[in-house]
């Protein structure tokens, strides 16, 4: 499973997202975490940013509204 972890960087909130993503990471090994910093207004268009920090379980944002 790939997550990501997507942020910006005066964001208070994704130390503690981290933390449990690792947490989790040390219980189920196959989980594969990447941490990508948003800085432009394209990059967050780019990848579907939503708010710091959003989570993207292989691909898919969890928490995104249904259409």
């Amino acid at each position: 499973m790939n997550v990501t972890l997507l942020y910006f960087d005066d964001c208070p909130n994704w130390f503690t997202a981290d933390a449990h993503l690792a947490a989790l990471a040390k219980e189920f090994p196959d989980i594969v975490i990447e941490r990508h910093i948003v800085e432009t207004a394209e990059q967050a268009e780019a990848t579907r940013f939503r708010g710091s920090p959003s989570i993207i379980i292989d691909g898919i944002d969890p928490f995104a509204d249904v259409d």
